[in-house]
């Protein structure tokens, strides 16, 4: 007779102890233990296959086509398609765009090839009427209303289809496991068999998942190291634009994003993403524009910064868009390295039209933003910039600086702030644009102000 026992697991992290603890040690968290009861199988040696292990070099790899989405920008993100047995992981806020970006796909997909929703969240009725409103046609996609994860799983087995969305993970339940869906135990469990059912099957998979109030993906962390792709949404719901990020990707590069534009068809591929984040018209005070490189593309953002007396104890820093900590650290360069008095002043920097720039090659354009706003003077005629500030105040080199100055350029821009290693490989003068080297964070602002 099998042993039943508890398991105490974390809800926030998925760290396991044998006893109920009130803090977690590992993430920190208080009253997250959960307990789980499950049944302990001894495995019976007679019954264990043996493996044989293989050389690496005699192992023939066969390259298998891509699932190819018809969706140039999700095509891009996953590195040219979706790969055979692959397990891919989509999450996001709710509302963002990541179901009907999904039912998109399978809409694109079903004439060609045989396609399974799994739908455990809205019945077949609702997910048609969402279809015909977005599509004006559902087309023949397979639906399965279900949430029994031994149902989907032999659902899958039998009509063998090539690509399955699971909508959504979170939803999937094993009567094996002794908690309610949602849970760590069950999520981890979902998605083991999933990923086992892919690489034996070679079946692909697409789990779209629910994310924290921090904006991190639900459930245990080793979810996100089982699947082979995680690509994350992020936009604001009440924008119109969503950018997707591939965070991990086995199969393809890690630094590709894809631009989207919600409207009542459902999510539309922008093809020139400069031109969306950047507005009409001359920039006022407290405006810059970074020349950004994201994978093999590069856009034009929006930096927009506003300095204000502080009427507390201790100013506010507030970074939208930008890593705080590295906002706290340019602002510290400006009043130590180029004298600017901001110790007593609020400030505030936002990365225009909800876009998350996380690159080092953006401080200059966020100095750049912050010193105009504090002058109250706007940077002269149509500049853009990019580059990393050191702590010494020093603009280091960045990379891809041609493809940065041909964006720039496409957009009209007339000159283009940069480190000076980066304007002395490339020349006074690059595809029309005037460059502008600085040695440091002082000589920039000599160039960009009157």
């Amino acid at each position: 007779m099998a042993k039943t026992r508890s398991l105490f697991t974390c809800n926030e992290c998925g760290y396991e102890a044998h006893k109920w603890l009130g803090h977690c040690p590992d993430c920190g968290a208080w009253n997250s233990f959960i307990e789980e009861r499950f049944e302990g199988r001894a495995a019976d040696p007679s019954k264990v296959r043996e493996a044989v292990p293989q050389r690496l070099d005699e192992v023939e790899a066969q390259a298998a086509a891509r699932l190819k989405t018809r969706i140039s920008e999700l095509d891009r993100v996953l590195g040219g398609g979706i790969v055979p047995g692959s397990l891919v992981l989509v999450g996001g806020e709710p509302g963002i765009g990541k179901s009907t970006l999904l039912l998109q796909v399978l809409a694109n997909l079903c004439q060609e090839h045989r396609v399974l929703l799994v739908s455990g969240e809205e019945s077949a009725a609702q997910v048609k009427l969402r279809a015909e409103r977005l599509l004006h046609q559902a087309g023949p996609v397979e639906i399965l209303a279900e949430t029994s994860l031994d149902v989907v799983l032999a659902a899958i087995k039998k009509f063998r289809p090539e690509l399955v969305v699971v909508d959504s993970v979170q939803t999937l339940y094993s009567d094996d496991i002794g908690s309610v869906p949602g849970s760590i135990s069950q999520v981890r469990e979902a998605a083991g068999r999933l990923m086992r059912l892919a690489k034996e099957e070679g079946v692909s998979v697409v789990l779209v998942g629910h994310v924290t109030k921090e904006g991190a993906l639900a459930g245990p962390r080793v979810l996100e190291h089982m699947v082979d792709t995680v690509l994350q949404f992020e936009g604001d719901r009440n924008l119109t634009y969503r950018v997707l990020r591939s965070v991990k990707n086995r199969f393809g590069s890690t630094n590709e994003i894809g631009v989207f534009e919600m409207n009542e068809n459902g999510l539309d591929e922008v093809e020139d993403p400069s031109a969306l984040f950047l507005e009409e018209g001359d920039r006022s005070c407290g405006s810059s524009i970074l020349a950004a490189l994201e994978g093999s593309r590069s856009l034009l953002v929006e930096i927009q910064a506003l300095v204000a007396g502080t009427g507390m104890q201790y100013p506010r820093l507030v970074g939208n868009g930008i890593d705080r900590g590295r906002l706290a650290m340019i602002t510290a360069v400006l009043g130590r390295r180029a004298g600017l008095r901001l110790s007593g002043s609020d400030i505030f920097v936002n990365v225009a039209g909800g876009v998350r720039v996380d690159e080092p090659a953006s401080d200059l354009a966020v100095a750049l933003a912050i010193a105009s706003a504090h002058r109250d003077k706007p940077l002269v005629g149509k500049t853009a910039c990019f580059g990393e500030v050191s702590l010494t105040g020093d603009l280091r080199f960045c990379i891809g600086a041609e493809r940065r100055v041909d964006e720039a350029a496409k957009m009209g821009i007339e000159t283009v702030i940069l480190p000076e290693k980066n304007a002395a490989a490339l020349g006074k003068k690059y595809g029309g644009i005037r460059l502008l080297g600085a040695r440091n964070i002082s000589a920039a602002l000599d160039k960009v102000f009157d």
